[in-house]
């Protein structure tokens, strides 16, 4: 990851704008064109350095939940776990923590009531308990990379 990547990251952290050429205009905040910003997300997410770019929906507030989960999976299995969990299309995010709970994730459900049929689906297929600790209050931490 170059200075320009961290440069990206660091500006799509503070917003996405709406308007018909997005990307043509976050493109034109960094001094590139929207080819090269299309491109470098593009390798960015194939190089496994983000994991995802998309928006970030407010789950409750749509009537559905969030929660954090975390499993204690052995480092054998770390691999195959680490895809079974994250083919999950309510799993957010996923990583690895040097805790005895090694994998941390996030579930974001339609509904309250998903979590908890999530989490027995991960657990039956995975073999492993989880751990389920719901939210309770929200806070925005923001990133900046050091160019």
């Amino acid at each position: 990851m170059d200075d320009i990547d961290k440069a990206i990251i660091n500006q799509l952290q503070q917003g996405f704008p709406i308007c018909q050429s997005p990307y043509k205009a976050v493109a034109e905040q960094l001094g590139l064109d929207e080819a090269q910003l299309l491109n470098r997300l593009q390798v960015l997410l194939a190089e496994g350095v983000l994991s995802r770019f998309g928006p970030m929906y407010h789950a409750e507030q749509m009537g559905g939940a969030l929660s954090l989960a975390a499993i204690k999976v052995p480092e054998q299995r770390f691999d195959e776990v680490t895809e079974m969990v994250n083919a999950f299309p309510e799993v957010a995010h996923n990583y690895a923590r040097n805790h005895p709970l090694n994998m941390w994730f996030v579930l974001a459900t339609e509904k309250p009531e998903q979590v908890q049929t999530v989490i027995a689906a991960i657990e039956q297929q995975t073999g492993l308990r989880v751990y389920n600790m719901p939210k309770i209050s929200e806070y925005y931490v923001g990133l900046q990379l050091e160019a």
